[in-house]
């Protein structure tokens, strides 16, 4: 097994720290040069992509089997298929499974109701959108190539580093309240474990990997609040909160995220619901930092 990561972010990192000692090698690409010790650190070896955004990683292409793809999509769709499909195809003779990292952002809103695969897609913004094309150019890529392809739509990730307790020691959490609006999230030690959940038993198709439990936002903070010892922050009605165009975007939707289908494959969720992570993540400290 000799996995790719192709734009080695926050969940890219935490997939490899999950697979990295089941192989000798994975590669991840990275676009800054002093991003490159993240990745050593999560036990990939770094490929810096170079301005034209190719870099040293067709060689590594071809040692590849499984293929987890997590860059943003762009005006022309994945870059990596979009840029060098023809290079992709081509290089990859060991390829056994591509997992696509989406988003549950391309459902759109659907006014608190449940959402399954099945559900027709309303993506409100451009970047959503772009999300679906991508999601269609590497289906296609399964289809034409006969490698299963896994789309994974993710709900809002948070894991050590990245959570209530840190925002609350910060001091930049806040309790933000909307009438009805209600989220999933996911623990990134579940993303991992998705991703190699489905690429070991080389499983394609359309998952959504989101918690049990939509919940509101400001209810996740105080409870962080609550294990920290703490007075949560004061509640802000969402008429008067100050939030960035991206913040406040996603206030404009809300629906529930079911998992079923993922767990009809047999995977168990390590983190099922935001009280079961913040526990976890308070007890061992691995909220402070990712490692």
């Amino acid at each position: 097994m000799t996995p790719f990561v192709f734009g080695a972010g926050y969940s890219g990192r935490f997939y490899a720290r999950t697979v990295r000692e089941r192989t000798d090698t994975i590669f991840g690409t990275t676009r800054a040069f002093d991003k490159a010790a993240m990745l050593e650190a999560a036990g990939m070896k770094p490929l810096v992509l170079d301005e034209t955004g190719t870099g040293p990683f067709v060689g590594a292409l071809r040692e590849t089997t499984h293929l987890v793809v997590s860059a943003a999509p762009g005006e022309g769709g994945d870059p990596l298929l979009e840029a060098f499909g023809r290079v992709v195809v081509g290089s990859m003779p060991k390829l056994e499974w591509v997992g696509y990292l989406s988003t549950v952002g391309v459902y759109g809103n659907h006014d608190g109701a449940w959402v399954t695969e099945e559900a027709e897609l309303r993506p409100s913004l451009q970047r959503t959108g772009r999300r679906v094309e991508a999601e269609t150019q590497w289906l296609n890529f399964g289809v034409a190539t006969g490698v299963p392809v896994a789309v994974l739509r993710l709900s809002g990730i948070y894991g050590p580093g990245r959570n209530a307790l840190a925002n609350l020691a910060a001091g930049t959490a806040r309790r933000i309240v909307k009438q009805g609006q209600i989220f999933n999230r996911i623990e990134v030690r579940d993303i991992a474990g998705a991703l190699v959940h489905l690429g070991e038993r080389r499983i394609g198709g359309i998952f959504n990997v989101s918690d049990d439990e939509p919940s509101p936002p400001q209810d996740v903070v105080a409870y962080a609040a609550m294990l920290m010892g703490m007075e949560p922050p004061p509640e802000i009605p969402f008429e008067e909160a100050e939030l960035s165009p991206m913040a406040r975007s996603f206030y404009g939707e809300t629906k529930k995220v079911s998992n079923e289908r993922l767990k009809s494959t047999g995977y168990r969720f390590r983190f099922p619901d935001f009280r079961t992570a913040l526990d976890q993540l308070w007890a061992s400290g691995d909220w402070k930092a990712e490692r």
